[in-house]
């Protein structure tokens, strides 16, 4: 199977977050990108609750994230005590993606802010 190195959004979107020893962390929700020069900022990392209800949205930077092709998933360096401490929102609660609350989440995470 050949790679392809561009995607719709609309493919990322549902696809499994994994951490490093194989547990699914959750799914990707939404991707923010910079309008300013086109590149995505996080990815909207959709985890807990009981079928869509009473989750959460935790920002991921996106330059976190590795496409594993066997998984056909995306792999972090995360594990579940990092996630629940981390920054974010419910569905219906976006945050203003602002420069300070970018660094906010990319320091978090210890991610450079670019």
């Amino acid at each position: 199977m050949r790679l392809h190195p561009t995607i719709s959004s609309s493919k990322v979107e549902g696809t499994k977050v994994y951490n490093l020893a194989g547990e699914t962390l959750g799914t990707i929700d939404d991707l923010v990108i910079d309008k300013r020069n086109g590149h995505v900022r996080y990815a909207a990392l959709e985890f807990g609750g009981f079928l869509g209800m009473g989750t959460d949205r935790f920002p991921l930077p996106w330059s976190m994230l590795r496409y594993d092709v066997e998984k056909d998933g995306y792999v972090v360096n995360l594990d579940m005590t990092q996630l629940r401490s981390a920054p974010r929102y419910a569905k219906d609660e976006l945050p203003v993606y602002s420069d300070a609350y970018g660094r906010g989440v990319y320091d978090h995470y210890g991610a450079r802010w670019a």
